[in-house]
């Protein structure tokens, strides 16, 4: 088992140690702040409900949490350990100080700075290369990004931990205060107090501009990549040229600051709670995520962005199909995401024909019939489902399926599911389901080719020597 230590309990320590735990990791926090463990409890509560709703597989079994009266004890057996303390260089340097006397010489160090270059962090310290930039952003248990700033050999071993976590980690070329993201967001940052001080929007209305405007665009597309589409069929080229001559006009104060006081902070605090005071943080926190998780998943059904990243680490954590056949088949386990709720807070039936039909496919593949089969032009198609339904099913329940094949003959292929929760086996539904072979050429039924015959043949004569499953009915 692999141990990550945490230093810093804060918000981004917080995160840290969500994301490392939920994948598998033990976690060693340590943070003086009497109130830790509390606030750690409330960011694992979070993590739980929507991280692993972003996966369509089983997730590894949850690591061990413990805390740390000490760096000391805290970093002592640990693989990677992430510094997450307040931004100041002098705190920093004690703490990498104290990290290193410690630690193991080849343990990883990250530190969640936002500002600082690994140069300035690696000051003084005993073993300087190991120490690097590992900038994420909040929610660390969800965004998947993460900014690494160091020594390449330091970084290469990082970016192959923070892969087997689900995370994409970015390799800042060159150093570079605030590295990437931070100095574009300050740039923003900067521009929207000038256009709330100058009266020209409230905060609402400048986050509307965003949400639903061009952010929508960058979720999915990043912001060159979307200009490269505003040039139309002659691509970027056209676009420079059209756009580039308003580098030179007065659209920006970005060369100017409004002036930090008492007034402008009264201004933007005002219009925020006016906007979002209705809320509590936790509430706005529980929005946050389910919206990303929402966001995240129409991206993984498209393949594309953050949604492919997701779709990768599913791929790696996926199981191997089931070994024995002389058994009910253990054919899907995995979370219900937030998204596949409805107005009445439980499963939406729609879902069920989703779970029924993964759990088919893993049938499906076991004889043969998977990817590489259906682009030879091959495969199967529901004619018949029956589908009982038990139990409500909420997001963020862990479910599996268990399933038993009781024909496997000629052109048909019959199976008998059950939806159960994890935690306690409960029944959530049942499915009867009758697939038919299909050619994708002709669009009608067909036999399967002998290869595939005979392998149906050995999971009928195993599956059906199995008694009848207790919760078939007549």
């Amino acid at each position: 088992m692999k141990t990550a230590a945490i230093i810093g309990g804060g918000v981004i320590g917080g995160g840290w140690a969500a994301r490392f735990l939920i994948n598998g990791w033990d976690v060693v926090i340590s943070d003086p702040d009497p109130e830790a463990e509390r606030k750690i409890s409330e960011v694992l509560a979070n993590a739980r409900r929507s991280l692993p709703a972003l996966s369509d597989v089983a997730i590894p079994k949850e690591g061990k949490l413990s805390f740390a009266s000490s760096i000391k004890d805290c970093v002592q057996d640990a693989d990677w350990i992430q510094e997450s303390v307040p931004e100041r260089l002098d705190i920093k340097h004690k703490v990498f100080a104290e990290i290193q006397k410690h630690c193991r010489v080849d343990a990883l160090i990250g530190s969640s700075t936002s500002g600082f270059k690994p140069s300035e962090l690696q000051q003084g310290a005993a073993r300087p290369d190991l120490i690097f930039v590992a900038h994420p952003f909040n929610p660390v248990y969800l965004l998947p990004v993460i900014e690494l700033v160091g020594v390449h050999t330091t970084l290469e071993k990082a970016a192959a931990v923070l892969d087997t976590l689900g995370m994409k980690p970015l390799i800042v070329r060159k150093e570079i205060d605030a590295h990437i993201a931070d100095r574009l967001l300050e740039a923003v940052w900067r521009e929207a107090l000038w256009l709330i001080k100058d009266g020209i929007c409230t905060t609402e209305e400048l986050d509307d501009a965003i949400r639903f405007g061009f952010g929508l665009r960058w979720a999915q597309m990043g912001m060159f990549e979307t200009y490269r589409i505003a040039g139309g069929e002659a691509g970027m080229r056209h676009f420079m040229a059209q756009f580039g001559p308003c580098l030179e006009w007065p659209w920006t104060k970005l060369m100017d600051v409004p002036e930090f006081n008492d007034e402008l902070v009264d201004l933007i605090a005002g219009q925020s709670d006016a906007q979002s005071g209705k809320y509590s943080i936790r509430e706005l926190e529980r929005i946050r995520d389910d919206n990303l998780v929402s966001m995240m998943r129409a991206l993984k059904a498209r393949n594309w962005g953050a949604g492919a990243l997701l779709n990768q680490h599913d791929a790696r954590n996926r199981p191997s199909l089931p070994d024995s056949i002389a058994a009910p088949l253990r054919t899907l386990e995995r979370v219900v995401p937030i998204d596949w709720t409805d107005y009445n807070g439980h499963m939406n039936e729609s879902r069920y024909g989703q779970v029924f039909s993964d759990a088919g496919d893993v049938v499906m593949a076991m004889i043969g019939a998977d990817q590489a089969y259906i682009d030879g032009g091959m495969s199967y198609f529901t004619v018949d489902n029956h589908i009982t339904y038990n139990n409500e099913t909420h997001a963020g329940e862990a479910v599996y399926v268990r399933t038993q094949v009781l024909e496997a003959k000629g052109k048909k292929l019959r199976m008998y599911h059950e939806f159960c929760r994890v935690s306690d086996d409960e029944l959530l539904a049942t499915c009867n389901q009758l697939l038919v072979h299909v050619s994708l050429e002709t669009r009608r039924s067909c036999e399967p080719g002998p290869e595939m015959a005979a392998k149906m043949a050995v999971l009928h004569e195993a599956q059906t020597r199995l008694p009848r499953p207790a919760s078939m009915r007549d």
